[in-house]
């Protein structure tokens, strides 16, 4: 999961830092994310997970880390398999 996030961070993030010399709790704003490029790096992340981002996950903290998409991804992950099961 990780190595996707930084995959898609690194195409889509516009960071002026390299996604390599990030660690997974390192400040993706620091970093360069801008609000679009946050918005384009979760429609990667919802189309590479074929899941969809509730309304209260858009918002700056879902998106400052890599830990914290991880955090996000790993509640709703479990919720769209379930919606797809039924």
């Amino acid at each position: 999961m990780i190595e996707t996030i930084r995959r898609l961070l690194q195409e889509n993030g516009r960071l002026h830092t390299p996604i390599e010399s990030l660690s997974d709790s390192a400040d993706l704003y620091e970093a360069g994310l801008t609000p679009f490029a946050a918005i384009r790096t979760m429609l990667a992340l919802e189309e590479a997970f074929d899941v969809e981002f509730p309304v209260q996950m858009l918002r700056r903290q879902s998106f400052v880390s890599i830990n914290s998409i991880v955090a996000c991804l790993n509640d709703i992950l479990p919720e769209a398999a379930a919606r797809k099961a039924a």
